[in-house]
């Protein structure tokens, strides 16, 4: 049995999970993220002790617990070099918590974590060599290389949000212009919505407060054939073609998988965005373009099993 715990900066989500990657048991704790580094390592280690001790087992059975942890990740060492919204930068997370719970750990990043759950378990399983593309807040990205996460040179590789799409372009968080992640993330898609709203006073978008526009609210206002939002859904996908695009060009996988909450879409994202990337690219590839399979659960999963690659 292996413990998996995927930090974020919101929640702290754990699981306990079985040989064939099955979460048994699962539970989550806000993560306090402004708290000092040792009281969300204690929140971390206490989280384990108590899925452990609900589903009836020692500590000492674990085989190793996995920390999915967002930031620059020393994953030979289980140290967070740099690390954002959360106060653990420079600490040695593996260390920690084999103090404070006795077993074996291992730190990897989170989006990386993700990745090798869905090559291990989910769409791209069986892949020799695949990238994952996480559509969230930003844009995060795993690379898979004969089973193994690709790291690259200190750790660095996979950064793929923050790739340069439109030069000179919108601002991203990270204080550049043009970022992927700027335009494709569920955050642009956000932003994109907002805006069409305003500028389409008749439109479908301001049904609702625009507060409650989401990464949704354009797709399903496309589905009932409002014109201004089939706009932002082409538009989203546009970009989307671009910056993946520019990743199967330069990587040429035989897999991309596409997470996040806007995969959920499935083909009604995958089919436009296929037809958009054969436009896009120019060579007739042969990666599939397919939607993730884990969900939420990615992140404990490919955690829980740190033990078993090498990062």
């Amino acid at each position: 049995m292996y413990a998996g715990i995927d930090l974020g900066g919101t929640n702290i989500a754990a699981g306990l999970v079985d040989e064939n990657g099955k979460i048994v048991i699962k539970d989550s704790v806000p993560a306090g993220a402004k708290r000092p580094s040792g009281e969300i390592i204690a929140d971390m280690a206490n989280l384990v002790k108590k899925l452990a001790k609900e589903y009836g087992i020692e500590m000492s059975e674990l085989s190793s617990i996995g920390i999915g942890s967002p930031g620059l990740i020393d994953s030979d060492n289980g140290i967070v070099l740099q690390i954002a919204n959360l106060n653990l930068a420079n600490v040695n997370l593996a260390e920690e918590m084999e103090k404070l719970t006795g077993v074996k750990t291992y730190v990897g990043n989170d989006a990386n974590c993700a990745a090798y759950a869905e090559h291990l378990y989910g769409a791209s399983s069986g892949a020799n060599f695949s990238v994952m593309v996480t559509l969230g807040t930003g844009i995060g990205g795993g690379i898979i290389l004969k089973n193994k996460v690709y790291t690259g040179h200190r750790f660095g590789a996979g950064e793929i949000g923050h790739l340069i799409i439109a030069a000179g372009g919108k601002k991203c968080g990270c204080g550049r212009r043009g970022c992927f992640e700027a335009y494709a993330s569920a955050s642009g898609l956000i932003n994109m919505t907002k805006h069409k709203a305003i500028d389409n006073p008749a439109s479908l978008l301001n049904s609702i407060p625009i507060n409650e526009i989401n990464g949704k609210t354009a797709f399903d206002f496309a589905k009932q054939g409002d014109h201004a939002s089939q706009e932002v859904v082409d538009e989203y996908i546009n970009y989307l073609a671009i910056g993946i695009g520019d990743l199967l060009r330069i990587l040429y996988p035989d897999v991309i998988v596409i997470g996040g909450g806007i995969s959920k879409e499935g083909e009604n994202l995958l089919v436009p965005l296929r037809k958009k990337l054969r436009e896009e690219v120019a060579f007739d590839y042969e990666t599939e373009i397919v939607a993730a399979k884990l969900g939420n659960d990615a992140g404990i999963v490919g955690a829980a099993m740190l033990e078993k690659t090498v990062l």
